[in-house]
């Protein structure tokens, strides 16, 4: 990425405007939609999602400024565009992550799962947490790069936090997995308690994980291959493997809410899950 040496090149390529303006509109759509969403049905578990669908719009605002700079490109719309797109998807997945403990909570179903639901949000949050600082250090690195040795140890940390998203994401994919088996073996009576379409949730979170994993693997792909990749130089990759499946995402749990399951008309999960103790017919 660097021209000459202590020179920093922040495109390979003029950033498409009208590619900037799409998801824009797009990702300021679903925003709107989710906070209407949130307020009205009061699911707080999602506000790190809306906040991610948040930070992609703007993300894509610093394209569209740094398209009307070309060529004379200057920082702040690049550091925009480049931290923001990076971490919004750390954002998203904290929210996926809770609405799995919050289903499981739901179905009364704690034994099913790999990871009891009272650590489960707690340990892939974490997760979560740990790549978001290591992204959010190396983009703070990158973006204030002086020389090409600068470059490569920010985009390293960078890549150590989408490994580390990538980690926590495949084994969140396994405990999926292994509730949903465990559950069609043995229906849990909360199961029939609540009568709530969670098999479609889970679905939801099957699509919405395999987006993500594709956007983390390509981002790692990109950081790896290093300046001059085909990666880095086409952008049509970064609108086909990151913006589109992120908006994919976004627009999806616009449609499928959690809500629709995890707060079916206005009541509680949890409170919905404590009636197991009761026994049937509750």
């Amino acid at each position: 990425m660097a021209d000459k040496p202590g020179t920093f090149v922040f495109y390979e390529y003029k950033p498409s405007m009208v590619a900037a303006v799409i998801f824009i509109a797009g990702f300021s759509i679903s925003v709107s939609v989710h906070v209407v969403q949130l307020a009205r049905r009061r699911t707080w578990f999602m506000i790190p999602f809306t906040l991610g669908c948040l930070f992609e719009g703007v993300g894509f605002v610093g394209r569209a400024m740094s398209s009307n700079e070309y060529p004379d490109f200057t920082k702040n719309p690049y550091i925009i565009q480049s931290t923001l797109l990076l971490l919004g998807p750390t954002l998203l997945a904290a929210s996926i992550y809770m609405v799995l403990g919050r289903l499981i909570r739901l179905l009364g179903a704690d034994s099913h799962s790999l990871i009891r639901p009272k650590w489960l949000t707690k340990v892939f949050v974490l997760g979560d947490v740990l790549s978001f600082l290591a992204q959010g250090g190396g983009a703070g690195i990158l973006t204030q790069a002086k020389t090409t040795e600068d470059v490569k140890r920010g985009e390293n940390i960078i890549t150590g936090g989408l490994c580390i998203q990538i980690l926590f994401f495949g084994f969140f994919m396994v405990v999926t997995l292994v509730f949903h088996m465990r559950m069609l073996k043995r229906p849990t009576k909360g199961l029939y308690r609540v009568n709530v379409p969670w098999q479609q949730l889970l679905w939801v979170l099957y699509i919405s994980s395999a987006l993500i994993m594709t956007r983390s693997l390509y981002r790692v792909a990109e950081y790896v291959t290093g300046d001059g990749s085909v990666l880095k130089s086409k952008e049509s990759y970064l609108y086909c493997l990151d913006a589109l499946p992120m908006l994919l995402v976004a627009l999806t749990y616009n449609v499928y809410h959690p809500s629709k399951v995890l707060l079916e008309d206005g009541t509680d999960c949890e409170s919905l899950a404590s009636l197991d103790a009761f026994g049937p017919g509750v």
